[in-house]
């Protein structure tokens, strides 16, 4: 008997060793993967509950509340039926995170509740950013932050071209949603762009050139006075058909680029261009 159990024992912990090999290596090919530039989650681990995740990607971080103190919800200005928040916040990039969260609306049974601005960008010349989610249950907030972190960290920086002199920002999307209603006043369900210049000159430019390069309409344009938290910088927001969208947004890239290659070195993109 003793002999068998001595058998028994040696075999499960042989398979345990297998497991523990196998998840090692998974580890290490994530890791891996981080490193060739291809994504940018952060891999510190936090025991805290209210911590979702975080990537490189614009300092980004997502938290979630599962039961918001009603005190805060007042002072906040939130329907107090919303019991769980999710929060996405970033130190850079405000575009990425928007159009992320607005994935994130679609795919969750979630409302976008507040979206700020705040003057930051590391000292740089744009916006950084918070997102609140609501919704009434914690699993489907917790499920928006995810989205929203796994699309920054995958593919909404994909065109935000920067160098030691500002940057440009181009996002599309072929079906706008409630985050950039939000921001934006975008028309739900159409096609939407965004077109960000700084120095704000040069977002001038590019204004121009994406209104005279398809037939689109304007939904919105901000400058560093108005409309801007005080950003070197300019933004057109555009709606209309999908391929007009597209090609605007494609135009004012291609004249952007060049602009701000020609204050410092070849303005450069973290991710590959979704657009």
């Amino acid at each position: 008997m003793d002999e068998n159990n001595f058998e028994m024992e040696d075999l499960i912990q042989r398979v345990l060793a297998k497991f523990d090999a196998a998840e090692t290596s998974k580890t290490v090919q994530s890791k891996e993967k981080a490193n060739g530039g291809e994504e940018k989650m952060i891999q510190k681990t936090c025991n805290l509950t209210e911590f979702v995740g975080a990537t490189e990607f614009g300092d980004t971080i997502g938290l979630v509340i599962a039961n918001v103190d009603n005190s805060l919800l007042e002072k906040m200005e939130l329907d107090k039926k919303y019991r769980s928040i999710g929060i996405v916040g970033a130190r850079t990039g405000a575009g990425p995170q928007i159009l992320a969260a607005d994935e994130a609306v679609k795919a969750t049974n979630t409302e976008i509740i507040s979206i700020e601005l705040p003057r930051d960008t590391k000292g740089g010349a744009g916006h950084g950013s918070i997102v609140i989610f609501g919704g009434e249950d914690v699993s489907d907030v917790k499920r928006a932050v995810e989205v929203t972190l796994k699309e920054v960290d995958t593919r909404t920086f994909g065109d935000v071209y920067g160098n030691e002199a500002g940057h440009i920002e181009l996002q599309y999307t072929a079906r706008a949603s409630y985050a950039c209603n939000k921001v934006w006043g975008t028309p739900l369900g159409r096609a939407f762009g965004v077109i960000v210049g700084a120095p704000a000159a040069i977002g001038v430019v590019m204004a121009d050139t994406a209104l005279k390069a398809a037939n689109v309409e304007i939904v919105g344009y901000a400058t560093p006075q108005h409309g801007q938290s005080f950003s070197n910088e300019v933004t057109l927001t555009i709606t209309g058909d999908s391929g007009a969208v597209r090609q605007a947004v494609i135009s004012a890239r291609e004249i952007g680029h060049k602009l701000l290659g020609t204050l410092g070195s070849e303005p450069k993109n973290d991710q590959p261009s979704y657009i």
